[in-house]
């Protein structure tokens, strides 16, 4: 019966690890998709101000409005061109 015991001691002893591991995975991994999220929100503010700066004049503008406007420069002529020209530069922000 010590064997079986033992064994079963054993058992119990893996699962409890497996449990803490994977509470540590989770753990992990939320500070991971938190890291992104901070990551993603400041560069979204520093291209927000980036648009300001430049077009200074979408501050008072809806949301809407300055997207349209965005979407309205993105097709005048040549902007196709400088586009795929700023996407060759390898610069991910």
């Amino acid at each position: 019966m010590d064997k079986k015991e033992s064994l079963l001691q054993q058992k119990a002893e893996a699962e409890k690890e497996i449990y803490q591991l994977e509470n540590q995975q989770k753990i992990i991994l939320n500070k991971q998709r938190d890291l992104e999220r901070r990551e993603r929100n400041h560069r979204l503010i520093l291209r927000g101000l980036d648009v300001e700066s430049v077009f200074p004049f979408t501050i008072n503008m809806t949301d809407e409005a300055v997207k349209a406007y965005l979407i309205a420069l993105s097709r005048l002529p040549g902007a196709s061109e400088i586009t795929k020209k700023a996407q060759g530069t390898g610069d991910t922000g």
